[in-house]
């Protein structure tokens, strides 16, 4: 049976007692599920001892939440794994609004100008939360994540954030062309800005936050992952000057940066996880490098005079619970941000995720507050030399 069939049984079954909750998830293990594995369902059974069975649904002044966000997939995937559980158990309804992020952010300064604030959480870029003008707008969550202890408790260190909750993370990775290279592939940044060495046609990312791209550079020049802040522009520069002629396309959507791969049109690339994963699943002959990936994050934020802003914070402690995370994570290649969950990941599964213990250690992250201060001159100075004649 497909897992979009049963999850909906769930959530008419678990309304009203949390011993029904029980029997739903009962009959959910005894379901064919590929990829998720019996632990992690093994583990959605000790939710209706967690404090957010039916009876605490009456604590809330709304049974309803708006959640805004950018839409598509990962929507639909965190509705059948996270929300109907989370209803189910609390009463609690999620409704979605989406939009880009400008167009999020336009509406949240009208409502506020307005004192009127719609929506309750939102869907957050790693900036927002260190923009001042943007994180007046969000509910300060007090230290260490005070109001969503779940997220404190077992979440990796840059889980929490006064303005925001982790509740997952991404990844931009190097990926190769296994047919190109033979035995002896490039697997870092050194080897991808040494086209002598490796040469062929190549594809990097633009999409109007070129950190990636630049600490990718510092890397390949030398520079240690632990001194990367504040990033030595010139140097990035002027180390990607040197690869440029190699450069096929600068991609700027996650189609066409896995299309160029699969129909072999570069030979390296710099890739998300998700687009590479379900290229390789279609048999596209790419080798996945997980060495020196840029990790993605985004932040949930409940936003401040929100209406229901309890039910916000509720529902960000619920979904960053081991037994959610690990059942997401089955649907969709993004890593847990709880530690927790890889307890119910099934090894296959966990292979596949940015934020594994044998990935993550080898990632890295960039520095949120030095992108928010710098963002601005970096981007144009990142576009003036996208014109410049290859």
């Amino acid at each position: 049976m497909h897992r979009a069939l049963f999850l909906p049984q769930i959530r008419r079954l678990s309304r009203g007692l949390a011993g029904r909750w029980r029997v739903a998830m009962s009959w959910m293990a005894a379901q064919p599920m590929p990829g998720l594995g019996r632990a992690a369902i093994a583990g959605l059974l000790s939710l209706g001892s967690l404090g957010l069975g039916p009876a605490s649904a009456q604590d809330s002044s709304s049974g309803r939440l708006v959640f805004a966000n950018s839409g598509g997939e990962y929507e639909r995937i965190i509705t059948r794994t996270v929300i109907e559980p989370f209803t189910a158990e609390t009463g609690i309804r999620v409704t979605f609004v989406s939009g880009s992020t400008a167009e999020r952010w336009a509406r949240v300064q009208a409502m506020s100008n307005a004192g009127r604030m719609e929506w309750d959480m939102m869907e957050l870029n790693t900036g927002d939360v260190e923009i001042p003008e943007r994180r007046r707008h969000l509910m300060d969550l007090g230290d260490n994540c005070a109001s969503v202890p779940k997220a404190r408790t077992d979440g990796f260190a840059d889980t929490c954030h006064r303005y925001g909750v982790l509740p997952g993370y991404g990844a931009t990775l190097l990926v190769v062309n296994r047919s190109r290279f033979g035995d002896r592939l490039p697997s870092s940044w050194a080897d991808f800005f040494n086209p002598t060495e490796f040469p062929g046609p190549r594809s990097l990312p633009n999409q109007g936050d070129p950190w990636r791209v630049l600490i990718g550079a510092l890397i390949a020049d030398g520079v240690p992952r632990n001194a990367l802040f504040p990033l030595d522009l010139d140097r990035a520069f002027k180390s990607l000057d040197r690869v440029r002629p190699s450069i096929r396309k600068f991609w700027d959507t996650g189609a066409l940066s896995a299309q160029m791969l699969a129909d072999k049109e570069v030979v390296l690339g710099s890739i998300w996880n998700g687009r590479l994963q379900a290229i390789a699943d279609k048999g596209a002959p790419v080798a996945i490098e997980w060495n020196e990936a840029a990790l993605q994050v985004q932040f949930w934020g409940p936003l401040k005079g929100a209406k229901n802003a309890e039910n916000a914070q509720r529902f960000i402690d619920f979904a960053c619970q081991p037994q959610m995370q690990a059942a997401l994570a089955g649907f969709i290649p993004y890593g847990p941000s709880n530690r927790q969950a890889f307890k119910h990941i099934p090894a296959d599964v966990a292979a596949r995720l940015p934020s594994s213990p044998d990935h993550k250690p080898k990632s890295f992250l960039h520095s949120a507050q030095w992108w928010a201060d710098n963002r601005s001159k970096v981007s144009e100075r990142w576009s003036q030399w996208l014109l410049q004649k290859g």
